[in-house]
């Protein structure tokens, strides 16, 4: 068994990580600590996963080399010097993502085409989070209009409810509208891709990783099972 250490594990996410970790025995792992913002970690772990605060995630960082075990990250809205730092680890596997939703890395991958297509059309970005959270736009909003060149000024963002995260590009033409949306339903879409990234991560060489990486490798392994039919 693999052992992980949850960094921001009273958190709601790291409270959806640990049952899921719990229920999926198959996935070999086993939590050993939970760990909040300065607190201090003294056990072995294979891997970090860390769902924090920016403090809380260069600490994970920081455990994750010290204990040279694997460490996601899936804290948004993190300074530019921490991510330059990220982008440059050699020592331990590294992965980071603002949204580690494989369903929504893949609504990106549909946005560029869509942009592309619908070249010349006036397009614009909302996205819907739920009223505590700190970040907006967040860093999921923020990522897809990077993945097609919109500038943040097109990006709307509203916080209404418990909604756990809703993104909506339009495409209007002269005579027509396009709308591609994804809406999460359940934030256990966004702890059971974490949980899965971690076990396929603590397999990886030492470097630096994002959800094109992990993309590649699921469609990889879809394509093998579909061969082996």
């Amino acid at each position: 068994m693999k052992k992980v250490i949850i960094n921001g594990g009273n958190g709601r996410m790291g409270q959806a990580i640990a049952r899921i970790i719990a229920n999926q025995p198959q996935l070999n792992l086993e939590i050993v600590a939970v760990r909040e913002e300065g607190q201090d970690v003294h056990t072995q772990a294979d891997v970090v996963i860390d769902f924090s605060s920016v403090q809380g995630a260069q600490e994970a960082f920081a455990l994750a080399r010290e204990l040279k075990a694997a460490c996601l990250i899936g804290t948004t809205n993190l300074p530019e010097r921490f991510l330059f730092q990220m982008q440059e680890e050699h020592k331990i596997p590294l992965f980071y993502a603002p949204n580690v939703s494989l369903g929504v890395y893949f609504f990106g991958e549909l946005l560029k085409q869509a942009s592309r297509m619908y070249s010349g059309y006036e397009r614009a970005l909302h996205e819907i989070h739920h009223i505590h959270k700190k970040d907006a736009p967040s860093g999921t909003a923020k990522k897809l209009a990077e993945a097609i060149e919109l500038p943040l000024k097109k990006v709307s963002y509203e916080r209404f409810g418990e909604t756990i995260g809703t993104h909506i590009l339009t495409l209007s033409g002269p005579y027509e509208q396009i709308m591609l949306k994804h809406e999460a339903l359940d934030r256990d879409l966004f702890a059971a891709s974490a949980v899965h990234i971690a076990a396929w991560l603590v397999k990886q060489p030492a470097g630096f990783y994002t959800m094109q990486d992990y993309a590649q490798f699921i469609l990889k392994s879809s394509k093998k099972k579909e061969n082996n039919l």
